[in-house]
């Protein structure tokens, strides 16, 4: 029996796996977002402490028997949080998360100080990643800086409350900005270009590899087995792909959560900071895998549930599915900027739109628009990925978006791959952290990191694709008209 554990912006998942790939039981506890100014995104730790404690609690009373045969357990979370400690590892100020935009900035600073930095990490400096955070504290908030003694990414501060040990892994350290991602170890140049030293970083090791062991006091707590081991983990994205068993070169997926993914994995560094593409470290040894990153997918759609005025997210989508594909021809575009937009524009100040209205939209128009521009977002970050290898074919669909079988045939034909949703993908961060933590057991590769069964499978139609790659490059013009690059004249026709 394993257990997963995913620290998630929205909630904490726990899950039970056994030998046989069922997942016996899980528990899920809600998490909130502080936004105290605009730009800022924070969360307490503490809160996810209590959240640990709650689905714990409720799988000790519903699954006494099997939390007391468990052989491993895994970490998976939100990356690039920054979690800062002081000497006595007391929390030194809210966790500022990945979605936190304040440190534009600092990140044109680092980039100004270190030339070199997309070459070692792979990556631009962006507002969501770590780095830029510390230097904004070390700005904003010198005294607090000065007592830093120890920085952890959120999973990882689980981590040491469950354990003791100040650990990370390769997958989640990668999108700190501090890490040499080619050579898989801190960088000591991009540390000293935010302040800090590897004294103040935690233990690197891989995420099938073992970190710790479940603290004595907690495994009486919750009976389980003493010397219980704790595997590195995953960053939610890896993690996602080892619970979908993707973890070979141009096998990938596409995550429709509050943010939108598009991950394929592979067997080298392979950085394009160009056009805003994250290389980072797989959770396993020797393998790597591109992302592209849209800030704002699922949380679009719960966005315009509110403001148009819809009772859920499934009426919105209900309504966007009466239109014919007439309809869909004559809607306004949507820009899905809600929160500054990663892959492919990197600039936190973009904005989201709707253009093109006219006396005879209504509602439905608009909710479509929204669904579709998030697919257009998707798009754009799937041409930003490396082609090296065979074409991709299809990639697994997984998130709380997948849930609409209408919205997932859209993306299919938007995409022009298929779609594949297996079973339990809405588990995946989850059940790839229960899959580390059997592989840190001892487990195999090739018994492990199965693909579960497809549950549903969306094709693309070549001629709704080849209709909606119309209206893509009239999406693509808008950015540029709409946010022009600083000196720059104002041109409907410079490339996205």
């Amino acid at each position: 029996m394993f257990l997963g554990l995913d620290l998630g912006t929205s909630e904490l998942k726990a899950l039970l796996l056994d030998r046989q790939h069922r997942v016996l039981a899980s528990a899920r506890a809600p998490l909130t977002v502080q936004r105290p100014q605009p730009l800022w995104s924070e969360q307490s730790p503490a809160a996810w402490w209590q959240a640990l404690e709650t689905v714990m609690d409720q799988l000790q009373r519903e699954q006494p028997e099997a939390l007391a045969r468990l052989e491993g357990v895994g970490l998976s979370g939100q990356m690039h949080g920054a979690v800062l400690l002081d000497a006595k590892q007391a929390v030194l100020r809210p966790a500022i998360l990945w979605n936190d935009g304040r440190s534009a900035a600092q990140c044109e600073a680092l980039s100004r100080t270190v030339p070199e930095l997309a070459a070692i990490s792979g990556n631009l400096a962006m507002p969501g990643f770590t780095a830029p955070k510390l230097l904004w504290v070390r700005e904003h908030e010198p005294t607090l800086f000065d007592l830093v003694s120890l920085v952890l990414l959120p999973k990882d501060w689980l981590r040491l409350q469950l354990t003791g040990e100040a650990v990370s892994e390769m997958s989640d350290a990668a999108g700190t900005l501090w890490l040499d991602t080619a050579r898989r170890d801190w960088s000591d140049r991009l540390l000293q270009a935010t302040g800090l030293d590897r004294a103040q970083m935690p233990r690197l090791v891989e995420g099938s590899e073992r970190s710790g062991v479940v603290k004595p006091e907690l495994c009486r707590r919750w009976g389980l087995p003493e010397g219980l081991p704790v595997a590195g983990g995953a960053g939610d994205n890896a993690a996602s792909a080892i619970g979908m068993g993707l973890v070979e070169p141009g096998q990938g997926f596409v995550s429709l959560g509050t943010s939108g993914v598009v991950f394929v994995s592979g067997d080298h560094f392979e950085p394009n900071p160009a056009q805003a593409v994250h290389a980072f470290c797989h959770a396993l040894p020797g393998r790597w895998h591109q992302m592209s990153v849209m800030l704002s997918a699922a949380s679009a759609l719960s966005w315009a549930t509110r403001l148009l005025g819809y009772a859920c997210e499934a009426e919105l989508i209900a309504d966007a599915a009466t239109l014919d594909a007439d309809r869909q021809d004559q809607a306004p575009l949507f820009l899905p900027y809600l929160g500054g937009e990663r892959s492919p524009h990197n600039n936190p100040h973009a904005q989201a739109s709707w253009t093109g209205l006219g006396h005879a939209h209504q509602r439905a128009d608009l909710a479509y628009a929204v669904a579709e521009g998030v697919g257009f977002g998707l798009r754009d970050g799937l041409l930003t990925l490396g082609r090296h290898g065979a074409p991709l074919q299809a990639l697994s669909l997984v998130g709380g978006g997948a849930r609409s079988a209408w919205w997932a045939q859209l993306l299919a034909h938007v995409l022009g791959l298929r779609l594949d949703v297996h079973a339990g993908g809405d588990l995946g961060g989850a059940l790839g952290a229960a899959r580390l933590g059997w592989l840190c057991a001892g487990g195999r590769l090739d018994e492990v990191c199965l693909q579960p069964p497809i549950a549903h499978r969306y094709e693309p139609d070549p001629a709704t694709h080849q209709r909606l790659l119309l209206r893509h490059q009239r999406f693509q013009a808008l950015y540029p008209a709409l946010h022009p690059v600083p000196g720059s004249p104002r041109c409907a026709d410079q490339p996205a």
